[in-house]
């Protein structure tokens, strides 16, 4: 199993969630189910949760997390002779520009499981969950074997030690033929039972991280946010599924 994920951002998002809810729900999903649906084994879409003002400073992408899981690679094809997909409104293709930053839309395959470092210490009537959802890669001239052997063997032993983390789960990018070097290397989530355990665990309490040496920034978590690294804040279950309440067309 495999899924392929977008994460979206906004600078206006009062005034373009409104446009893109519509037009992801009544157009482009029901055209995605319509194109790849017998494939498609789930399709579904979280809102980020608002977030706390220490959150910003980490790549924070606010609009949506869109999660589409295919059985395969080889069953995400689709069916021949389709029409194009509808044009989404005029300011979707653009990207989002945040402090002079060009924040892209992003997006990642990965397989369906991916690696669990930590889980089933809590049941769901113990603890609640707090998903920091991330997309890393490395900085250019870093492979990604040498990235994730940082990043297995050392990073995540130290992630561990955080205070307030209940649950840990990773997964390396399934890397698409003739996709461009510098592409998104993996995918995480750490829980946290809440933004306070969030903040204890990286602001205020954090265990001590090896910076690796290729490191081009000196903070956790060694990737420049909005180049190297994005992340978002999810709740536990998604608020649209796609194959239940889009409109397929003819």
């Amino acid at each position: 199993m495999i899924k392929l994920i977008f994460m979206l951002a906004s600078k206006d998002l009062p005034n373009e969630m409104p446009e893109f809810e519509r037009w992801y729900l009544r157009y482009h999903a029901a055209e995605v189910i319509a194109k790849d649906g017998p494939w498609i084994a789930r399709f579904i879409a979280y809102r980020p949760l608002p977030v706390i003002t220490e959150a910003l400073a980490y790549g924070h992408y606010n609009m949506r997390v869109i999660e589409v899981w295919y059985r395969s690679m080889e069953d995400r094809r689709g069916s021949p002779g389709m029409f194009h997909f509808t044009w989404q409104p005029k300011w979707a293709n653009k990207p989002v520009v945040w402090d002079k930053l060009e924040v892209p839309r992003v997006s990642i395959y990965v397989p369906v499981p991916g690696k669990t470092f930590l889980a089933g210490k809590y049941s769901a009537d113990e603890k609640m969950a707090l998903r920091w959802y991330t997309f890393t890669k490395y900085p250019q001239g870093v492979s990604i074997e040498e990235g994730d052997d940082w990043f297995l063997n050392v990073h995540s032993k130290e992630v561990l030690q955080q205070p307030g983390l209940i649950g840990y789960f990773s997964a390396s990018a399934v890397q698409v033929p003739g996709s461009a070097p510098g592409t998104w290397a993996r995918q995480s989530e750490l829980w946290y039972e809440n933004f306070h355990g969030w903040k204890k665990s990286v602001i205020d309490s954090p265990p001590k991280y090896t910076k690796p040496p290729w490191a081009k920034y000196d903070k956790y978590p060694f990737l420049e946010p909005n180049v190297d690294f994005t992340s978002t804040f999810l709740s536990e279950r998604p608020d649209i599924d796609y194959l239940k309440e889009a409109r397929s067309f003819p």
